[in-house]
């Protein structure tokens, strides 16, 4: 299901349009895992598909469910995991929590950051001053200066080279060689090998076999995609673009209020026209798009042939 935001309240819709649950949260968002969190009475809560709290709505912040379990923190500040019946499984000392990734979930203490599994056990101890959740079975973290990646236990599987890294999407890695203004970025694989030479002024995260990469600079560089030999495979001809998700990407042309969106599909046709003031990512079949400015403009949600299913 979807959320949507009607009379100044938001409930949610499934993928035909039609509304499912009423519109009665001061917010709401994406569901995963089956629940999603609201804002009730200015307080964070979980609820079901049913559009039930399951969890009550009496934490401050609350991360989104992954793995079975949610973050949250309650007026006092202290920090705790929640099961999908509210149950508290364990509360853990720190300043900050993210929901799990890999069995594993990024916590904050004294500034500095580690990991808890789904027991509530401190696996790795907070001693990094930069790093990111798990994916792929593997973290990537900063030691001095430099991007490296941990394992489960802690121990360094690729050694800290890089000047700039991202996490492991489809087994490869974004990483950047040389300073934020001048440095060009590549792909690594799970064992540190270049396996893209850094030739791009920007690279993404691969999603769907692709991956989109910049040339060029923030203001008036252009963007395409290429697979996972490093080949082009779309032409980088665009001013904007956003991942592949349901086979398709959102690609704009013009800049600023000038820009227009559409879709592609993997092979660079043009497939829903650039009509979009404001567009993202597909997500589970629904892209939340707008036409016209912020003002007197329509928003709502399109399915993939490009259609309005719900204005709000």
């Amino acid at each position: 299901m979807f959320p949507v935001r009607i009379a100044g309240k938001y409930g949610y819709i499934d993928k035909s349009g039609t509304i499912k649950i009423k519109p009665k949260f001061e917010r709401a968002f994406d569901f995963y895992d089956g629940i999603a969190k609201v804002k009730l009475n200015k307080h964070i809560g979980y609820i079901n598909a049913s559009g039930n709290l399951v969890v009550e709505a009496k934490y401050k912040r609350g991360t989104r469910f992954s793995e079975g379990l949610a973050a949250v923190r309650d007026p006092e500040g202290k920090w705790m995991f929640v099961d999908k019946k509210g149950v508290v499984t364990f509360k853990l000392d720190c300043s900050f929590a993210n929901e799990m990734h890999d069995g594993m979930a990024r916590f904050q203490k004294l500034g500095k950051l580690g990991f808890v599994d789904a027991t509530g056990k401190v696996v790795i101890q907070p001693n990094f001053s930069s790093a990111y959740d798990f994916h792929e079975g593997i973290a990537r973290v900063k030691k001095g200066t430099k991007w490296g990646y941990i394992d489960k236990k802690g121990v360094l599987v690729i050694q800290p080279k890089f000047n700039m890294a991202w996490d492991f999407h489809e087994g490869m890695a974004n990483f950047r060689k040389g300073d934020e203004r001048t440095g060009k970025w590549g792909y690594i694989n799970k064992s540190g090998e270049i396996v893209i030479p850094a030739q791009f002024d920007k690279a993404f995260p691969f999603s769907e076999g692709r991956a989109l990469v910049r040339k060029g600079g923030f203001n008036d560089g252009k963007f395409g995609f290429i697979d996972n030999t490093g080949a082009v495979v779309v032409p980088i001809k665009f001013d904007g673009a956003y991942h592949f998700n349901n086979g398709l990407a959102c690609v704009s042309q013009g800049k600023g209020a000038l820009a227009r969106w559409g879709f592609i599909d993997k092979t660079g046709k043009l497939v829903i026209a650039r009509q979009f003031t404001k567009s993202a990512d597909f997500h589970n079949g629904l892209a939340l798009v707008r036409v016209g400015d912020f003002s007197t403009g329509v928003k709502g949600y399109i399915n993939t042939s490009g259609k309005f299913i719900f204005k709000e």
